[in-house]
């Protein structure tokens, strides 16, 4: 545990926005943040939990502590006929635990294959892709508060999920660290394969009858295919959510808009693809100096090298009011701005 000041975080966020952390350290147990948390160096400083950096948009250096979450480790905890149970450590990459799960044959995280970020991040959006989210599969996680030090349980109803959100989005907002996180994984699998392009993914493929191994390829194929690899260009994959609407209002714009696609979300509500109103808009491929919007996916925003975080932030303001402004939909971004 080595304490670092003026900690520039350029390579620690998938923009790869330049700014610096007054204070940064690495824990890689519980125990070693809770040693922590009781420093007087780190007491009292605001603090910023850092997993992949894949959901931030920094607009400004931060003035406290940087955590880093090194906190690994993937194991079955017990299993029955139906269930496994897997947990893995905060600081696992969430790609890894998916590879986990489909070498040992466990059903329920093979649609989200391939989402940036850390196991301890997923349930704090309650990330999800193609159909399925993470509290499809969740069991419990444990947690350490940052003003006690102590450890915690969230079962799934204490997490009060909903889409890209939980109780620590909420009422639960930068108090805790997610240390590790139980899933439920199925012995007995059902496919998802109806979202997206998977299913002609598959028949490019020339497989017929697929294994969650094959819808796993299928996905990963998918966004590769769409999304930039934050390496070579700086991203943090969809920066918008995809909105929910009154299916009153949906009915409204498809007379103007008779190819405007959407999901059913419940009797009274459906989802409309987000890329699929930017595109509208016009500022799909659109290039403004050296950021922009992605040529291939309108929910990706990019930096291609020395931008600046408030630019970013800027461009998808202006990307929200244009929304606004054709369809009378406000777009809420999924990234978290700092």
């Amino acid at each position: 545990m080595k304490l670092q000041p003026d900690f520039s975080l350029k390579s620690y966020n998938t923009f790869g926005i330049d700014v610096k952390a007054k204070l940064y350290v690495r824990f890689d147990s519980i125990e070693e943040l809770q040693q922590l948390l009781q420093m007087p160096e780190i007491k009292p400083e605001p603090k910023l939990i850092l997993g992949g950096g894949s959901n931030l948009l920094f607009t400004q250096d931060f003035n406290g502590v940087v955590l880093q979450n090194g906190i690994k480790g993937i194991r079955i905890l017990r299993e029955d006929d139906e269930y496994a149970y897997v947990q893995a450590g905060g600081g696992e990459i969430w790609h890894d635990l998916v590879l986990f799960c489909l070498e040992h044959n466990l059903g329920g995280v093979e649609n989200m294959s391939l989402i940036p970020g850390t196991v301890g991040a997923a349930p704090l959006q309650n990330i999800g892709a193609y159909g399925v989210e993470l509290k499809d599969v969740f069991h419990e996680l444990e947690a350490v508060h940052l003003q006690t030090g102590e450890l915690h349980t969230f079962d799934h109803q204490a997490c009060n999920f909903g889409y890209r959100e939980s109780v620590f989005k909420h009422a639960a907002k930068g108090q805790y660290v997610v240390t590790s996180v139980i899933l439920r994984l199925h012995k007995n699998h059902t496919l998802n394969t109806s979202y997206g392009a998977i299913k002609s993914t598959l028949e490019e493929m020339n497989i017929t009858q697929p294994t969650i191994q094959d819808v796993s390829a299928a996905v990963c194929a998918i966004r590769r295919s769409k999304l930039p690899d934050p390496a070579q260009i700086g991203n943090a994959g969809s920066f918008f959510k995809n909105p929910e609407i009154p299916i009153a209002l949906y009915d409204v714009l498809k007379e103007k808009h008779p190819d405007m696609p959407a999901y059913p979300v419940s009797d009274s509500t459906v989802k409309v693809p987000a890329g699929w109103l930017i595109e509208q808009c016009g500022w799909k491929g659109k290039v403004i100096g050296n950021y922009g919007v992605h040529k291939n996916q309108a929910l990706v925003l990019v930096n291609y090298g020395g931008a600046s975080g408030e630019q970013v932030r800027q461009l998808a303001f202006d990307i929200i009011h244009s929304v606004e402004e054709k369809f009378g939909i406000s777009l809420q971004p999924e990234v978290n701005i700092l």
